[in-house]
């Protein structure tokens, strides 16, 4: 019965709060347009344009960073982590060479090095905050939550080391992304 009504929700039918699921039945489906939290699928609504140039900001500097060092990888939001009791799709993620290991064909069983989330139209700042420890919780090193109307970088490195940014700082990837750097201004072109 699952799988129907997996498809029942994907299919806009059924309701997703209607399913209730365990983790690793979640993992198994990989249902496309949700995160896992806590039983639910909670839906993710289709980026914006803006959210979505944003992104590709952070993915330009960043990647080409990261594969010039040979550091690790860079992933979309197509890429299902697993944070603690939760699977999450982060805007951009890292994660390091020395944790690239595993199934290729399947999502990461474990949280990434770096979580990036831009906040969209939709996002209520408690879900992003709820969202942003959830990662840190689950051994998440370094978040940074990109907010576009105010042009503003929140970089969390734990629950109690946290800094906000602006258009005129530089954004650095700390001991996550050893001697990164870029303007914050440039995320947002």
């Amino acid at each position: 019965m699952k799988q129907q009504e997996i498809h029942e929700v994907e299919q806009g039918i059924r309701p997703p709060e209607s399913v209730k699921m365990t983790l690793e039945e979640f993992l198994e489906h990989d249902v496309e347009g949700y995160e896992y939290v806590k039983g639910e699928l909670v839906p993710m609504p289709p980026p914006s344009r803006e959210h979505g140039e944003i992104s590709v900001n952070v993915i330009r500097y960043l990647d080409a960073y990261v594969y010039q060092n040979k550091l690790g990888r860079l992933y979309t939001a197509e890429t299902t982590f697993q944070v603690g009791e939760r699977v999450m799709k982060p805007d951009v993620a890292f994660v390091s060479t020395a944790r690239l290991t595993g199934d290729k064909t399947k999502g990461f069983p474990i949280p990434p090095d770096l979580a990036v989330e831009g906040v969209s139209p939709s996002d209520v700042q408690s879900r992003v905050v709820e969202k942003t420890l959830a990662y840190l919780n689950a051994g998440t090193r370094l978040v940074w939550v990109l907010e576009p109307v105010s042009q503003t970088v929140t970089v969390y490195r734990s629950e109690t080391d946290i800094e906000m940014l602006t258009r005129d700082d530089i954004l650095t990837g700390g001991d996550v992304v050893p001697e990164f750097s870029c303007s914050v201004a440039h995320l947002f072109e």
